[in-house]
């Protein structure tokens, strides 16, 4: 049994090309510097002494960058090629963390906020555009695991590193996610150039896109982007009204809170390539995507159902990640198998713009009810809205099935 399920890990990272893990490592660099956003509204009510109010104020024009910078990274993408953005959105990125920390004007914070938004929103599609180059289609979904992976990675280090340097200053904060981008930028020029890597395509290998095949000419897939929006609407709840209700009705310590995010992280640190890997090869994605979708709303409807404290904070918080770790390497999947040479950064783009949306819109929703009719009446409202996602999932799965038969 032990040696099978060390195959299994074994294969799970085999088979990858060294450029997907080259970019992976990239993402880990970019991502183990992440301390502003988290912390940005602390560092103004705290630092700049701003109202809770004008604080977010300012996270919500960065919501709004990075829907911006999601559209455009996409359309950047393939006009110029994904990494050509990248390490544009990197370098400049890099630069406007730096100028962001210095900035005492409250007009002059929310204009950088949105164009660092812009900027580290526009690296995603580019991101995800590298990714599918760098793959074959059989392992496709665990090359973007494998980035999701790093992305996990770097965030809780990030958010563990973050949090002790604000208690000591601040700006450290900034300087630290700025060089963090800035070397992450001298990483990708130095393994992924064109001239370092052939599996990067240069200028003259590039195709130009394809106008006749647009992602929003595309009816299924913007049936896909909007249930998408419903997806991350219900997860965000995780990171938004689930630890203000682990506070206030679970009567859960700041500590114990900080420990139940870390377990989402470490679940998906051991289990999702072996899962993922599992799974792929049964060509089944929209099944996993609905289900995923309904174990999210689960997740949350359990708190309505089930008694009790911290073990009922662990099982929500296992439920929500294996929800996740079935719907969102899959996702990636299905809107990859959408595009044809020339529009993936278009596709990758209202993919990225989508869940910068739920980002924006999930958290909002979230505490006007909560604040206003309550938790259960919100738990219920998050389960319905699953339950809406996974039957229209279940709709697009028989379309796609009968525009392929």
């Amino acid at each position: 049994m032990v040696k099978r399920i060390g195959n299994v890990y074994k294969s799970a990272y085999s088979g990858l090309s060294p450029a997907t893990w080259w970019l992976s490592l990239v993402m880990l660099v970019n991502r183990a510097g992440t301390m502003v956003v988290p912390f940005m509204t602390l560092y103004l009510t705290e630092s700049k002494h701003y109202s809770i109010g004008k604080a977010g104020l300012v996270m919500s024009v960065v919501g709004l960058g990075a829907i911006c910078g999601g559209l455009i990274g996409g359309k950047l993408t393939d006009k110029f090629g994904f990494y050509n953005i990248q390490l544009g959105a990197l370098l400049c990125g890099g630069i406007m963390f730096i100028v962001l920390g210095q900035l005492d004007n409250y007009p002059a914070i929310c204009i950088c906020a949105f164009l660092l938004a812009t900027l580290n929103d526009a690296f995603r599609p580019a991101n995800a555009a590298a990714v599918a180059q760098y793959s074959k289609e059989e392992n496709r979904t665990r090359s973007f695991s494998l980035n999701r992976l790093a992305v996990n990675l770097g965030w809780a280090v990030g958010g563990a590193l973050g949090g002790f340097i604000a208690s000591k200053n601040y700006q450290l904060l900034f300087w630290i996610d700025g060089l963090t981008n800035i070397g992450a930028a001298l990483l990708l020029l130095l393994v992924l150039h064109p001239s370092k890597n052939k599996q990067t395509p240069s200028h003259k290998d590039r195709v130009k896109p394809d106008k006749a095949h647009s992602a929003f000419s595309d009816r299924l897939y913007m049936v896909f982007t909007g249930l998408t929006i419903l997806f991350g609407c219900c997860f965000f709840q995780l990171f938004a009204t689930i630890p203000v209700f682990f506070k206030q009705n679970l009567m859960l310590s700041p500590f114990f809170i900080g420990c139940i995010m870390a377990l989402n992280g470490l679940i998906i640190t051991v289990f999702e390539m072996a899962i993922v890997f599992t799974l792929e090869r049964r060509k089944q994605n929209m099944r996993y995507i609905i289900a995923g979708t309904l174990l999210v709303g689960l997740s949350y409807v359990v708190f309505n159902i089930v008694p009790g404290t911290k073990s009922l904070a662990i099982l929500s918080t296992v439920i929500v990640t294996m929800g996740e770790m079935l719907a969102m390497p899959f996702m990636n999947s299905f809107w990859i198998s959408r595009t044809s040479h020339g529009n993936t950064g278009q596709y990758a783009g209202l993919y990225t713009a989508a869940w910068s949306i739920a980002q924006v819109l999930g958290p909002l929703i979230g505490s006007q009810i909560a604040e206003h009719l309550g938790f259960v009446v919100l738990w219920w409202v998050i389960g319905g809205i699953s339950i809406v996602g996974a039957v229209g999932f279940k709709w697009l799965q028989g379309q796609e099935n009968g525009s392929t038969a």
